[in-house]
């Protein structure tokens, strides 16, 4: 596995043109106003549209010098805006990323990219056509702990990976349009599959709905590659406190990364073979120090560059599109009741 990388480790801006790139941000509730804080921050913003009073209050209050507006139609027709960031509902992604293409915008649009592989497909085939940015708001790619821990993996200082597992908890923010699957999961995809650059063959999820109707609270999502590694991804919004946790498991040591306390920890810990007895070796973890950028902020000079440079940034339409094949089987899995989903064999 090839190392990489970390973009926070150098100045993000440093291949942005003197003055950044314009953008709007399309949806400013509880995820959007964090985009309009930093784009506006990194002096990106020319526009805020939003349907609600609510949201045009916020994005007033951030930005107070950017346009403000009630109606995609607004930003998709200014020609001083280069880039468009979506941060609607998910239902919305495919109608909203395609008009702004169309209309000749660079696109960035939150998790999910889609809610079908076929809509998401179909995005990507316009944006290559198009010639025009297409970027998936998977934000713990950017996160410099996350790209730390893939330097490690990277580097073969936890040997050959066994087995990874995520789990992303809490109690709240439930719900009503789509699943704890799909609000929660692609996170833990997005990074897994980044990980061990390749894709599964078999995915098998199940889970429970207990507060609405055919909406799950709480999955687990197995995934099985080709090399023998396994993951699981724990993921619900019914428990008793929050955790945002990825261990991997590897032949010569063990890593950690607690999100919630900020810290990733580097376990020389094993199992040898000893006159035929496995026998644990355990040694005290060490932590491993990584930069305290904002991930968010990193994802938004990530999305800049991408616009300024041409170059497509590292979750890129086709990253996105691969997260929303395993979600989709996850899917499919989920409502028969666990039955394995299989996947082509894929490596990036």
């Amino acid at each position: 596995m090839a190392a990489f990388t970390n973009p926070s480790m150098a100045t993000e801006t440093s291949s942005l043109h003197h003055r950044p790139p314009l953008t709007a941000v399309i949806g400013c509730g509880y995820w959007g106003k964090n985009l309009v804080r930093n784009l506006n921050h990194l002096g990106a913003l020319h526009a805020v549209c939003d349907a609600t009073e609510q949201g045009r209050v916020t994005a007033s209050a951030l930005a107070p010098e950017s346009r403000i507006f009630d109606h995609p139609e607004h930003v998709l027709k200014n020609e001083e805006v280069q880039g468009v960031v979506i941060a609607t509902p998910a239902e919305t992604h495919y109608s909203l990323a395609k008009a702004a293409l169309l209309a000749g915008k660079d696109v960035f649009v939150e998790k999910p990219l889609a809610l079908t592989y076929e809509q998401g497909s179909e995005l990507v085939r316009l944006a290559e056509r198009s010639e025009r940015i297409l970027m998936v708001g998977h934000v713990l790619e950017y996160h410099p702990g996350i790209m730390t821990l893939h330097n490690l993996i990277g580097q073969g200082e936890l040997g050959k990976v066994h087995y990874i597992y995520s789990n992303r908890l809490s109690l709240g923010k439930v719900r009503r349009e789509e699943n704890i699957l799909w609000s929660f999961a692609p996170h833990d995809i997005a990074v897994i599959l980044r990980l061990l650059g390749s894709m599964p063959f078999e995915v098998v999820a199940c889970g429970g709905a207990y507060l609405q109707p055919n909406i799950a609270d709480v999955t687990v999502t197995n995934l099985l590659f080709d090399n023998g590694v396994r993951a699981h991804i724990h993921v619900s919004w019914l428990h008793p406190f929050k955790e945002q946790r990825l261990v991997v498991v590897g032949s010569r040591k063990m890593a950690s990364f607690d999100d919630v306390n900020k810290r990733l920890v580097l376990y020389d810990q094993r199992v040898e073979w000893q006159e035929g007895q496995p026998i644990p070796v355990r040694h005290d973890g060490v932590e491993v120090p990584y930069p305290q950028d904002e991930p968010l902020r990193l994802e938004c000079e990530a999305f800049l560059r991408a616009i300024a440079t041409r170059q497509p940034p590292l979750t890129d339409g086709a990253s996105g599109l691969r997260v929303l094949r395993v979600l989709q089987a996850a899917q499919r899995s989920l409502v028969t009741n666990g039955q394995p989903v299989h996947l082509p064999i894929e490596t990036f």
